[in-house]
């Protein structure tokens, strides 16, 4: 088994558990409200569908980038807002979750695992004088896509990081600006869970979204 296979059986393990802990601790708890259900179910499907997608299991790719786009706009539309907090910080406190959906979105029609032979196959099939324009325009939609792809990645790693160290002690002390509901957050044990699992799904959608699949 090459190493690529191995971390992708990780991932899959990774994304399998991330599936069943949305299943069980959201969408199936009594406690959860509607909205917390849906956003659970969201981040399941996510999970169950990248678990998948290195094997090559899934639903169509139309129906996939548009289930994963309308996701990530539910993300900030849905957005409420606690005592105290404007509309805009509630908006980005659910960012994180609609850029997960989009690079989702975007992994399932992203252009660079197909695009180097089916660009050799098709320019030399054409005629010599149309060969240099096709070439021009398939390595600007190359270059275009790059761009997306390492604006997403930068932005999930960002997120994991967040997610993955706001909890620990040593930087607690110097967040002392902090109003008093983050800091019950930040010492509820609920919250530093669903921090730790935020924070993975975010490496491991980096993950896969810069590996070819």
């Amino acid at each position: 088994m090459s190493v690529p296979d191995v971390l992708y059986v990780m991932l899959t393990a990774l994304f399998a558990a991330a599936a069943l802990r949305g299943l069980r601790h959201g969408v199936l708890s009594p406690r959860s409200g509607w909205r917390s259900r849906i956003d659970h179910l969201l981040h399941a499907v996510m999970a169950l569908a990248m678990a998948a997608m290195p094997w090559g299991w899934g639903l169509p790719e139309t129906a996939q980038t548009t289930f994963f786009a309308a996701a990530a706009l539910w993300f900030p539309l849905t957005a409420v807002r606690r005592r105290h907090e404007s509309r805009l910080a509630a908006t980005a406190g659910r960012l994180p979750y609609a850029v997960g959906m989009a690079a989702m979105a975007w992994m399932v029609r992203m252009p660079h695992a197909t695009a180097g032979p089916s660009t050799q196959t098709q320019a030399g099939g054409l005629p010599a004088a149309h060969q240099a324009p096709h070439l021009a325009r398939s390595v600007g939609e190359s270059r275009a896509g790059d761009v997306v792809t390492a604006a997403l990645a930068l932005c999930l790693l960002a997120c994991a990081l967040r997610s993955l160290t706001r909890d620990m002690p040593i930087l607690r002390s110097t967040t002392e600006t902090v109003d008093t509901a983050d800091t019950v957050d930040l010492s509820t044990p609920s919250e530093s869970y669903r921090h730790f699992w935020d924070g993975f799904m975010a490496l491991g959608t980096v993950v896969m979204l810069l590996m070819p699949h």
